[in-house]
């Protein structure tokens, strides 16, 4: 069973509903003990990075989701849901995240090279590959996936960037390390290519 952890901030019923077009069985949840037996975790996010992270300590689930990581349960994170892995972010001043990676989430500049930059980056871009995942066995390279963010994060490990995406900026769109996936983008909502992501994801179970 793959518990979509439930704080108050994420598209749950889509991920839910992506997850089971593949076979896998999805529960949504908010109960610490459900998701102690799941045998993995996606952790989706969608809103304000500082009220994810209130929300999910106020849910009592930092140490339930941190737990699980480390005991190598396969974890996904989802947009915010992957900016919270990392240690701290800028929006609406500093607010601190899970600091399971270290690094910072940024917003995306203004300008570059003198054009302004439509912010948030929404819709269809492609993703670059920067290192072997068996998350996208099957996808060729420069697949393309649906973003909705202003954010994105800045790891302090390069080796653990999975795919990088050009928005203005060559960003950091998906990380891989150990049994930690999380993408920038939403699978849930990338048609095919997002299906085949979580049958990855649930193969690993």
């Amino acid at each position: 069973m793959i518990a979509v952890v439930d704080y108050g901030m994420g598209n749950l019923r889509s991920v839910q509903k992506g997850l089971e077009r593949v076979g896998q069985d999805a529960v949504i949840t908010s109960n610490p003990d459900i998701i102690k037996k799941a045998s993995a975790l996606v952790l989706p996010g969608v809103g304000a990075f500082r009220a994810c992270m209130n929300n999910l300590q106020s849910y009592g689930l930092v140490d339930v989701v941190l737990s699980s990581i480390k005991k190598g349960k396969p974890f996904l994170g989802i947009c915010v849901g992957m900016q919270l892995l990392f240690s701290e972010c800028e929006e609406f001043g500093e607010s601190l995240g899970l600091d399971i990676l270290k690094g910072k989430v940024v917003r995306f500049p203004q300008t570059v090279n003198g054009a302004r930059l439509k912010i948030p980056h929404m819709g269809w871009n492609n993703i670059k590959f920067k290192k072997n995942s068996p998350f996208f066995k099957g996808l060729p390279d420069n697949s393309f996936v649906y973003f909705v963010h202003s954010y994105h994060p800045i790891p302090e490990d390069k080796d653990i960037i999975a795919t990088t995406t050009k928005y203005g900026i060559e960003f950091t769109s998906s990380v891989y390390k150990d049994n930690i996936f999380a993408t920038q983008f939403h699978p849930e909502k990338s048609q095919t290519t997002g299906l085949n992501i979580l049958r990855n994801f649930g193969e690993l179970i």
